[in-house]
């Protein structure tokens, strides 16, 4: 696999963002992770939100603090999004866990899921995550098998809010 690898969002690569999303957009998916659902009008603000998010600043009442990835070629190509929840909630237990991702439309079926996620769980040690919670809908087969790669471990299957949900643990040594 090509050069791959987690980046910080950039001002560089704003326009890059912007065609990936509207991608997202245009294929009617639902974007995940949440954070794809914030607008980047104002590119710089929604950079600096995004860095207060990882500082705890800011954030809705119901969150926690979390840092967000871009996943990149080497060209710079965004072909994924990830965002690290630093610790876990109520919510999160049940459903989002400590990280979430996805897969720009046109590159799905290539193998970056189960990339981001790992590129995911080395960002999750270095926050001082030991055992990682991911989570997916369980008619999301692709998520089951990218979690199950990076050697997730089912622990239970739990109904939300009318989804059948269910998580797995990531030890992550």
């Amino acid at each position: 696999m090509k050069t791959l690898k987690l980046i910080s969002p950039s001002i560089n690569l704003e326009n890059e963002y912007k065609e990936m999303l509207e991608e997202w957009h245009d294929s009617g998916e639902e974007l995940v992770p949440f954070i794809l659902r914030y607008d980047p009008k104002n590119f710089k603000k929604f950079l600096e939100q995004m860095e207060g998010f990882k500082n705890g600043i800011d954030i809705p009442e119901t969150f926690v603090p979390h840092s967000t990835f871009w996943l990149v070629n080497s060209e710079d190509k965004i072909l994924g999004v990830v965002n690290i929840r630093h610790k876990l909630n109520d919510k999160l237990s049940l459903i989002g866990g400590h990280i979430g991702y996805g897969v720009r439309p046109s590159q799905r079926r290539k193998g970056y899921a189960t990339k981001i996620l790992e590129l995911a769980l080395e960002e999750s040690k270095k926050l001082g995550i030991k055992k990682a919670l991911v989570t997916c809908n369980k008619n999301n087969i692709a998520s089951k098998k990218t979690i199950l790669k990076n050697n997730g471990i089912f622990y239970q299957e739990k109904e939300v809010e009318g989804v059948s949900v269910l998580s797995f643990w990531i030890d992550i040594n």
